[in-house]
């Protein structure tokens, strides 16, 4: 699995190499250094400074270094319109910026002083200074609420710029501090500005169709120069002009259009000025092609080149292949022919009444160039040898050469962890008694009868599924986003390291961290050494609950249990259903079962495999100890464990009704009956459940998670196939659901690897691997609605796991765009509106707590 990580990491590299575009804002979001050090204190420079403590150097986003009052801080109050004070970061080189982020002064506590708005001031040469506005025109950004939490705003429109300011606004005035950080990527294009004619009116059908270059950021007259704007801002239009990407905008927002009766040369003529000398390769259009309403890409471009003060004399000319069948637009790549120029001028001819563009990009490399060149070559070359054209690839070999080094030393490490994995195999088989010796349970001499009963009857059920799920939880720092939404947003990622064998990511913290968020882009890690399908979270558990206190199990004879099914299985363990003989008397005073009986009880045993790797087994073994001192009604305990000898077991309730989703979903609701005489008979041989009967459910569930979250416990994969049915609808809390193949639906997987119950997990703990008592809430509120619609849908059952995935995504940019579960049918609009979508609120701070879950839920049914 590694070697395969190692390899993707490989063919990215080369992709990256190789593929040289146009840029693309949703993967364009990467932190540029403010954070993480890459720009120098000598690039953040400021208006001012309060004090040396407070200076430019300082307004680092998240990084506290123990040095300074942790932010800049101006030396006056700014001033309500916030054109004075500034904070300028110096890129070195042209940036494509999407996205920044602030957070205000910290001082170790003691500071409460932040930017409430700001505005933003853009160079690219570091003397013209552009203010930066959004696409409805407006120049303030709200910014933070207080000192310490990260506020993100993207950049719509983008801006290409190598130097930025920040300029703090204040109503009324009142003393400001900042810390940001930038994210983006290089511009790869060199593109310093582009002059094109001023976009024109469309009358279509009495609709008004602006092709205008509303974000365009230079001059403009009967000529937009010294500016960039749409056609670089790395949004294509759509096949229909009228519509946009970009909600509530005007038809034809995302082109830039002429007519031809407007321009009677016959050809719209674009200036593109370059930072440097480049070889071009090529430049690639993004043109409309609506033929039916009268536009068409260009007939042909010819192109002339620059390098010093006069255009060159032998233009490049091209002529795209007519489409006269397929209406939609399209990237047109015309070849330039490796010409050498800091400039370049194209005419693009019209084969029909209106040209509309969207987006321009070149591909180019460095290039030495002499600027004394005269027409002709000189007497003392050959023509192939013109040195006026040579090309500097010293770039491209140092490319070349590290490439070369890296594939080396990845090769090298595959060859370690390949040689590191066979020799740790050999010594787990060797140290096993000694491994044994470090477990904080003994082990004693198995009975021969539970074996040889548990064999036999395992040979009997059949093949069993071969499917195996690897525990994801816990997550930590580390964890990275599973589908292509990982490079749209900039909080989830921190390195691109990955976890081996001998790392664990498991910490014991209560809850979760809600440190600030960085962004790197990294496979998802690994997870061998996790186990299988525990049934509480370890990570979650405040520890310090259960030091210095012994919660070893009462040991049950393993001759006692009789195998009944196999409920599933991981890839450390198994769970089985058994009957346990004599369990009632065995058990302490404060576990003993409501119901005595002679006769066997139904319990859930779950072992693990003997050639488990000691990190399963010192988990197993925490889990045993945490599930020990678990103690509510709603909750499934822990009864027994056999840890005298492998395979370890624990032994726990399972109710007579098996789990809640299968219980549901061979019911009816009552007050849902048709009273048609048709179907009466099919519908009164089935068996009916009451509304207040399931709210009674979730009642039971939602005390259960109060008691847990009382303990600082997150669950993680709360849902329906979790919770256990016992007489009288008494409900428990489990966590089964992972280890089996029946809900095997329910678990998405990640690159082969691990799976997640994406359609019950928050956007956070989906993005950021972010699991707290607020995602628990969420994931009660998905369970409310599985258990009002007695499970006959999976949730978003309209939706791909993919979907789902980018569903999350709309919820994070909070755009209004994002998909809620809807209303079930039985379900009231108070329940559904303040509890189901309370659950669901954005803002994890705003979601109930399992204590007003389980008083409102208590109230709906008084």
């Amino acid at each position: 699995m590694k070697v395969r990580q190692i390899s993707h990491h490989v063919f990215v590299i080369l992709l990256a190499v190789t593929v040289r575009s146009q840029v693309n804002p949703e993967m364009c979001r990467y932190p540029l250094g403010m954070t993480g050090g890459q720009i120098q204190d000598e690039d953040i420079s400021a208006s001012s400074q309060w004090s040396e403590s407070t200076a430019a150097r300082f307004g680092r986003l998240d990084l506290d270094n123990g040095d300074g009052d942790g932010a800049w801080c101006p030396d006056i109050m700014s001033e309500p319109d916030g054109l004075k004070e500034y904070l300028q970061v110096d890129l070195r080189s042209l940036h494509f910026i999407t996205l920044v982020g602030t957070q205000g002064r910290h001082a170790d506590g003691m500071g409460n002083e932040f930017a409430q708005r700001y505005r933003i001031k853009y160079s690219r040469d570091g003397t013209n200074w552009v203010g930066w506005h959004d696409r409805k025109g407006s120049q303030v950004i709200e910014g933070n609420r207080n000192a310490y939490d990260v506020v993100l705003k993207d950049l719509e429109p983008p801006i290409i710029a190598r130097f930025v300011r920040f300029m703090p606004v204040t109503d009324p005035s009142m003393i400001v501090c900042m810390r940001v950080e930038l994210y983006g990527c290089e511009w790869l294009d060199g593109l310093m500005s582009y002059s094109i004619p001023e976009g024109q009116e469309m009358i279509y059908r009495g609709l008004d169709v602006y092709f205008n270059d509303s974000v365009y950021d230079g001059a403009s007259a009967e000529r937009l120069t010294k500016g960039l704007g749409q056609l670089t801002d790395g949004t294509w239009g759509l096949d229909d002009f009228l519509h946009s990407h970009i909600y509530g905008m005007w038809p034809g927002y995302d082109y830039v259009g002429w007519n031809n009766k407007s321009l009677p040369k016959g050809y719209v003529e674009m200036i593109f000025e370059f930072d440097r000398i480049r070889n071009f390769t090529s430049m690639k259009v993004h043109c409309n092609n609506m033929f039916s309403r009268g536009v068409r890409m260009f007939r042909q471009a010819t192109c002339y080149f620059r390098s010093g003060s006069d255009w060159e004399g032998d233009p490049v000319t091209f002529r795209p292949t007519v489409d006269r069948v397929s209406q939609g637009a399209r990237f047109i790549t015309v070849s330039l022919g490796d010409r050498t120029a800091s400039a370049i001028k194209c005419r693009f001819h019209f084969s029909d009444l209106w040209m509309l563009f969207s987006e321009v990009a070149f591909q180019s490399g460095s290039a030495e160039y002499n600027t004394s060149r005269k027409h002709g070559h000189p007497t003392n070359t050959l023509p192939g040898e013109d040195p006026t054209h040579k090309v500097d690839d010293s770039n491209t070999r140092i490319l070349i050469g590290c490439l070369v080094a890296i594939i080396a030393i990845l090769l090298t490490i595959i060859v370690i962890i390949l040689w590191r994995q066979v020799w740790q195999k050999m010594l787990e088989k060797a140290s096993r008694r000694l491994l044994d010796d470090e477990l904080t349970a003994r082990l004693a001499v198995q009975t021969q009868a539970f074996s040889s009963h548990h064999s036999s009857l395992s040979s009997e059920s059949g093949s069993t599924s071969n499917s195996t799920y690897e525990r994801i939880f816990p997550l930590c720092s580390d964890y990275q986003e599973p589908s292509r939404l990982i490079r749209k947003l900039p909080e989830f990622a921190q390195s691109t390291e990955h976890i081996g064998p001998s790392t664990s990511c498991r910490g014991l913290a209560s809850g979760v961290s809600d440190g600030a968020p960085h962004y790197a882009e990294a496979d998802i890690i690994s997870l061998q050494e996790s186990s299988d399908s525990s049934t509480y979270s370890i990570t979650a558990v405040n520890m310090n609950l259960f030091a210095g206190s012994d919660s070893s199990m009462r040991e049950f004879p393993r001759d006692k249990l009789t195998f009944k099914e196999k409920l599933g299985e991981g890839q450390f363990g198994e769970v089985h259903l058994c009957e346990a003989e004599g369990i009632q008397d065995s058990l302490d005073e404060d576990l003993s079962i409501e119901e005595k009986s002679d006769s066997p009880l139904l319990v859930a045993v779950k072992t693990l495999r003997e050639d488990a790797n000691k990190n399963a087994r010192n988990d197993f073994l925490k889990e045993i100890r945490i599930m020990s001192r678990l103690r509510d009604p709603n909750i499934v305990r822990l009864l027994a464990v056999c840890v005298d000898t492998d395979p370890l077991c624990m032994i726990t309730e399972y109710m007579e009704n098996g789990d809640l989703n299968q219980f549901l979903c061979n019911l009816r609701l009552k007050e849902a009956v048709d009273e048609n005489k048709m179907d009466r008979g099919e519908k009164e041989g089935e068996s009916m459940i009451s509304y207040s009967k399931l709210i009674g459910m979730a009642v039971q569930i939602s005390s259960g998670m109060k008691y847990l979250s009382s303990l600082n416990f997150v669950h993680r994969d709360l849902a329906t196939r979790n919770c256990l049915v016992g007489k009288n609808y008494t409900i428990k809390i489990a966590d089964f659901g992972m280890s089996r193949n029946l809900y095997r639906g329910d678990y998405y997987r990640i690159q082969g690897r691990a799976v997640l119950p994406i359609r019950w997990m928050s956007w956070e703990s989906i993005l950021l691997g972010k699991f707290t008592m607020a995602s628990d809430v969420w994931a009660f509120g998905v369970t409310l609605w599985e258990i009002l619609t007695l499970c006959k849908k999976q949730p978003y059952s309209q939706l791909s796991d993919e979907q789902v995935i980018e569903n999350t995504g709309e919820f994070f940019r909070d755009q209004g765009k994002q998909v809620y579960l809807p209303k079930p049918l039985c379900c009231p609009d108070r329940v559904y509106n303040e509890l189901m979508l309370g659950c669901w609120r954005r803002n994890a701070k705003q979601r109930p707590s399992f204590q007003e879950i389980h008083t409102q839920l208590t109230e709906t049914l008084a």
